[in-house]
């Protein structure tokens, strides 16, 4: 179970302020990345959190509302659109939303931990720490942010595109997706970079 091993051993250096990085939705054929910073007080703790993919919808659900309205934790939630995925690919997009959530803290962090390996050109001190949701508290509080806010856009792209069915596969390449994407071809909230998307590009826009 993660733990703040990781943010007390910084903290030791003489560092304050330390935030867990998380990103949602890399994978999937549409939306938007998202990804959460957070920054945990000294012996917070929080029953049940651990990463993300681990829990049900429901679990995300709850452990967001006890983040968010807790008010001695500092977050922040950004996105990179489809249009910056494509024009710039996914994991420059992903790191660049992982930018906009830090850097939108209320509190300046003094060195990050980000789930993952570094992240080139990132604006402020930080260590990659791979698999990190499931060993560190912070991005584990930061990966249940990032999933959650991420599947509520696509609750409401479902209801703006419901052939699709985004709400039960939230834009990932399931077969029913697939099938939908054949018969009606992609939407404005397709990314077009991705191959199974370019395959289908007629028309060009599903609605």
């Amino acid at each position: 179970m993660p733990d703040l091993s990781l943010e007390l051993a910084l903290i030791a250096r003489g560092l304050s302020w330390i935030a867990g990085i998380d990103e949602a939705g890399r994978g999937p054929l549409a939306g938007p990345v998202a990804a959460a910073a957070v920054i945990l007080p000294t012996g917070w703790s929080l029953d049940g959190l651990d990463d993300s993919k681990k829990l049900t919808a429901a679990r995300r659900e709850v452990l967001y509302e006890r983040i968010t309205t807790d008010p001695d934790v500092c977050w922040a939630v950004a996105t990179a659109s489809v249009e910056e995925i494509d024009r710039l690919n996914i994991l420059r997009a992903t790191h660049l939303a992982m930018r906009r959530a830090a850097e939108s803290l209320a509190i300046r962090p003094c060195h990050c931990l980000i789930d993952g390996l570094p992240v080139r050109g990132f604006p402020f001190p930080h260590d990659g720490v791979v698999k990190g949701d499931g060993l560190s508290l912070s991005i584990s509080a930061a990966s249940i942010l990032a999933k959650v806010s991420r599947d509520r856009i696509m609750l409401g792209i479902d209801a703006e595109f419901p052939a699709f069915g985004f709400s039960r596969h939230q834009g990932y390449g399931t077969k029913a997706h697939l099938e939908a994407l054949r018969i009606h071809g992609p939407c404005r909230h397709h990314r077009r970079s991705f191959q199974p998307v370019a395959q289908r590009l007629l028309p060009l826009d599903g609605a």
